[in-house]
């Protein structure tokens, strides 16, 4: 059985040697996607890397004007992501622990849940304006669904044994929502947080496209609008960019309140 130290620096090896492939996989697609723009017709429909970093270059630092739009989709996003989590969390646990009201109310979640979000954008338009809050109200629909059904699943799948042993020392309902449901349900929860990341996002632009005046959402719809597709590919870098920032900020929180759970690498070592 090999020692701590010997398996930390095991781990570590492999890790660099993992972020080396990952790297080299880049810069192979940014090779290949070089290349290939280079005729006329190709670049027409992916354009060129060149042009898109200048782009971004342009947005941040000579003209410095992506900011604003920058900051508002932002704003959208982490609202988004911040309420819709914090509504899925309640409802899933409320649901997760009533049996009556899930059994009452699951078709209409079925339904709610298979009907296509992006309709609700003109609605969402028309009560909340073309300010941010109609494209956090979108989002929100989004990210709400996946957290939901996580932490219901979660709740659901708790340990019969556990919960009994939890009551039979004598643990009331609020004690049992603290130290059982809760924490067995924290993995399923972060599971989802890493989709919600996304998918809020994807609400914020979405809504930007089908109505408003700021936003990168707005930005690329302009660039679409021109046909500049070197444009919309650095909107699409930059969005991306951030969303797996926002991304990283999750597995930091997963990992300092998850602190308990082995890391996969370790079990397989073990």
């Amino acid at each position: 059985m090999p020692n701590k130290s010997g398996l930390k620096m095991s781990l570590k090896t492999h890790s660099l040697a993992l972020r080396f492939w990952q790297v080299l996989l880049l810069v192979l697609v940014l090779l290949v996607w070089h290349i290939g723009s280079q005729d006329r017709d190709i670049a027409f429909f992916f354009g060129q890397p060149v042009e898109v970093a200048k782009v971004i270059w342009a947005w941040f630092v000579t003209n410095a004007d992506i900011y604003r739009h920058l900051g508002i989709t932002l704003t959208e996003t982490v609202l988004a992501f911040v309420l819709g989590t914090v509504a899925g969390l309640g409802f899933g646990l409320w649901l997760g622990l009533s049996r009556g009201a899930s059994a009452l109310l699951d078709p209409y979640i079925t339904a709610a849940n298979s009907m296509p979000r992006v309709i609700l954008a003109p609605i969402f338009g028309m009560w909340f304006g073309l300010g941010i809050w109609s494209k956090v109200a979108l989002a929100v629909t989004l990210v709400f669904f996946i957290v939901f059904f996580n932490v219901y699943q979660g709740v659901r799948e708790v340990s019969t044994t556990l919960l009994d042993n939890a009551r039979m020392l004598g643990a009331s309902r609020k004690q049992l929502l603290r130290y059982v449901y809760i924490p067995s349900a924290t993995s399923w929860v972060f599971s989802s947080l890493h989709t919600s990341v996304g998918l809020a996002f994807v609400g914020a632009v979405v809504g930007e496209y089908l109505g408003s005046a700021s936003g990168v959402g707005y930005l690329i719809l302009q660039a679409e609008g021109t046909l500049d597709v070197n444009t919309v590919f650095a909107g699409i870098v930059v969005l991306t960019i951030f969303a797996l920032v926002l991304d990283g900020m999750v597995t930091l929180v997963e990992d300092r309140l998850l602190a308990w759970r082995p890391k996969a690498g370790e079990t397989e070592k073990l």
